[in-house]
């Protein structure tokens, strides 16, 4: 019986230490937002149309996909 809690508190050990893990997640998905908020702006400076003009060809491309 000894050894069967041995082992499984040498299997939970590196479970329990996860200090800092969701910080490192919150950090990940700041990086994601602001990619896509780059990719955003980037395209938008690039197109000499508006923004109206963007979102209404967005739209428009996915009612197509659609049907």
């Amino acid at each position: 019986m000894e050894k069967i809690k041995n082992f499984f508190w040498k299997m939970m050990l590196p479970v329990q230490n996860e200090r800092g893990a969701q910080s490192l997640e919150w950090l990940g998905i700041a990086a994601l937002v602001i990619l896509v908020l780059g990719i955003i702006s980037t395209a938008i400076s690039n197109s000499e149309s508006g923004i109206t003009e963007i979102i209404t060809s967005v739209i428009e491309s996915i009612s197509e996909m659609i049907g």
